[in-house]
């Protein structure tokens, strides 16, 4: 039983780590909160949903989907709602950044209504594996592996490739950073989409998890 509770967080646990990640990203390079990060939270399960129940696509592709879809979501939210104000005062950028949340929130009840969705049964895998006393649901064995895959792919990305570096750049020093040729709109930019796209992952696998999607789900 212990060994089920303690997978059981992992399972959950990860998933919800991937969601903190994208949302500490955004915070470390521009030093503000997105609070429209749990709205692209709850477009990404509404686009994993739609994949599944419309095009009868398996889970990997609907979390693909919905990271491409939530990518342009993000560098949507950041020229609207961010970009313009950058040089502004904090709290423009929090009212900002505010009404950008409830803007998403409300266009999601008005299309869907504000009742709860379901994943379609062929999606959600009731298979289950056993390992001496400790029994793994496939979903499970999914969510742990995918959320394991996107923090290692992050990790790699950010250490090792160009434009990681130049977010760590931005992060440490942003008028250095800019000084030294780095387009600081476009780590800007990019770091939204990062952010967005590891949200709209979290929110297919709880989605799937939790078997129910909704508007409020990221509030």
């Amino acid at each position: 039983m212990f060994f089920e509770q303690l997978l059981n967080g992992i399972t959950v646990g990860s998933t919800y780590a991937l969601i903190a990640l994208g949302y500490t990203m955004v915070y470390g390079i521009i030093t503000l909160i997105n609070f429209a990060h749990g709205e692209i939270f709850m477009v990404g399960a509404f686009v994993g949903l739609a994949l599944t129940r419309f095009l009868n696509v398996n889970v990997f592709l609907a979390i693909l989907g919905a990271m491409a879809t939530c990518m342009l979501l993000g560098i949507v939210v950041e020229r609207i709602a961010y970009r313009p104000l950058r040089r502004s005062s904090r709290l423009s950028a929090l009212i900002s950044a505010i009404g950008v949340s409830i803007f998403i929130s409300t266009l999601v009840q008005l299309i869907r209504g504000p009742q709860t969705t379901n994943y379609p049964a062929s999606v959600i895998n009731n298979t289950v594996y056993t390992f001496g006393s400790i029994h793994i649901s496939k979903l499970q064995l999914i969510m742990i592996l995918v959320s394991a895959g996107l923090m290692i792919a992050l990790q790699l990305i950010v250490k090792y490739t160009k434009m990681g570096k130049a977010m760590r750049a931005t992060s440490q020093d942003y008028d250095a950073a800019s000084l030294m040729g780095i387009n600081i709109n476009q780590v800007i930019s990019f770091t939204f989409a990062l952010g967005s796209a590891l949200a709209a992952a979290g929110g297919v696998l709880v989605g799937i998890y939790f078997n129910a999607v909704g508007p409020f789900m990221g509030t």
